[in-house]
């Protein structure tokens, strides 16, 4: 009998080990699964009758409009900050007057879509996920089901849409209220030579680089969208469950635009090689 319990023994450890390891794994192959069950539904309804335009545009306006004044706030400062510490940077070596192209690169392939997809982020998509949680615990998803229409369709369709196509919108948005303040800073505040400032600018910079903010703007939208609805969407429980999610669905809309843009830059980065 003793024999039969150390030979056992090591076995229920790793089972246990095992246990444990599964449990987690299991939650993030699921997680993931959800949200991409819900993209495939969000996008297969999309080419479906009926087609309620008037939903897309409301959404639009939320997602878009709605949040352009902090795009504005937030991108003129960050346009000012951003040509500051380039300056002081390249003052070093003293080549201060190449800060309107290395502001310029910055804020199309990296700050004005990662900037633009966290404040939409902050905004806009707790909106989604505290409107669509509220609307699960009062029941209102559920009588949309007992009416006939699909609440994927009607509730979660419209907003993927919505901002897949207005980040990239605010996102040059964002490059120009950012070059403007870069442009304010460099040319009135360091006295940089307005000529030199333009020049380097429209050298450096091509389309190519807007393209690529505007790419990874499209994909930020919907990362955002769809994390903020799955969490509004699967709400149980009370008003504090609403809250939870959207505190979830700003945290996980954040990580994700993060995280994508590590990945996106580097698959880019090889279908738009730098330019000699």
């Amino acid at each position: 009998m003793a024999e039969a319990s150390i030979d056992t023994t090591p076995r229920r450890r790793a089972l246990a080990i095992g246990g444990l390891l599964a449990t987690p794994v299991r939650s993030i192959f699921g997680f993931f699964g959800d949200h991409t069950l819900m993209l495939f539904n969000a996008v297969a309804w999309l080419f479906r009758p009926p087609f309620r335009l008037r939903l897309f545009l409301e959404q639009m306006d939320f997602v878009g409009v709605g949040s352009l004044p902090i795009i504005i706030l937030v991108g003129f400062f960050s346009g000012a900050v951003s040509a500051q510490q380039t300056i002081r940077a390249l003052e070093i070596f003293g080549q201060e007057h190449y800060v309107g192209a290395t502001v310029g690169l910055s804020l199309a392939l990296e700050l004005a879509p990662v900037f633009t997809a966290l404040m939409i982020t902050a905004r806009a998509g707790s909106g989604m996920a505290t409107e669509l949680g509220s609307m699960r615990i009062t029941e209102q998803i559920d009588a949309l089901t007992t009416f006939a229409v699909n609440p994927v369709q009607y509730l979660v369709t419209p907003r993927v849409v919505a901002s897949i196509i207005m980040m990239p919108i605010m996102t040059m948005v964002f490059n120009i209220i950012g070059l403007f303040g870069a442009y304010l800073y460099a040319i009135y505040l360091k006295q940089i030579d307005v000529g030199a400032f333009i020049s380097y600018f429209e050298y450096m910079t091509d389309p190519s680089d807007y393209l690529q903010g505007a790419i990874k703007a499209a994909v930020f939208g919907a990362a955002l969208s769809l994390a903020a609805c799955y969490q509004g969407f699967n709400v149980r429980g009370g008003a504090k469950e609403v809250g939870l999610a959207t505190t979830r669905a700003v945290v996980a809309g954040s990580v994700a635009v993060l995280v994508l843009d590590y990945f996106l830059s580097d698959m880019l980065a090889t279908f738009f090689p730098y330019r000699n």
